[in-house]
């Protein structure tokens, strides 16, 4: 459940627009949070690596249970994608600044991958929101 949860969170910040639709005194909140984005989209990027390769690593629940890895591994992909959109700044002056091509390659695939935020902010909302009621109704 906490698990949806924290996708939730990661998607509604990958995609303000949403929030703010819906309650426009959100931008308050979106504010006081901004100066933190680099590392909570840093965090959210190795998370979801981490969990890419742990869904990978696991391929065998995929027999008894392929709804749920599937989920998994999608949640996964969206996170490490979001949170690399969101922590390219921090990622950027951490990992990449050193070394010259990674840094053109993250480039590269920050412009591939920019457009698409929203709708993978709505797919993250989506994911998030089927783990927590799966989780509700199937335990």
């Amino acid at each position: 459940m906490i698990y949806g949860i924290t996708l939730i969170v990661l998607s509604i910040l990958a995609v303000p627009s949403l929030l703010l639709a819906k309650k426009p005194n959100a931008k308050e909140l979106l504010d006081k949070i901004t100066p933190y984005q680099g590392w909570i989209g840093l965090v959210f990027c190795f998370w979801g690596v981490w969990g890419i390769i742990q869904a990978i690593l696991n391929m065998s629940l995929l027999a008894d249970y392929p709804i749920w890895w599937i989920t998994w591994l999608a949640g996964s992909l969206v996170e490490a994608i979001l949170g690399f959109l969101l922590g390219y700044g921090m990622i950027n002056k951490l990992v990449l600044s050193k070394n010259e091509e990674a840094k053109k390659k993250g480039e590269a695939l920050l412009a591939k991958l920019a457009p698409i935020q929203g709708k993978l902010g709505l797919f993250g909302l989506i994911v998030g929101c089927w783990t927590i009621l799966a989780s509700i109704l199937f335990l």
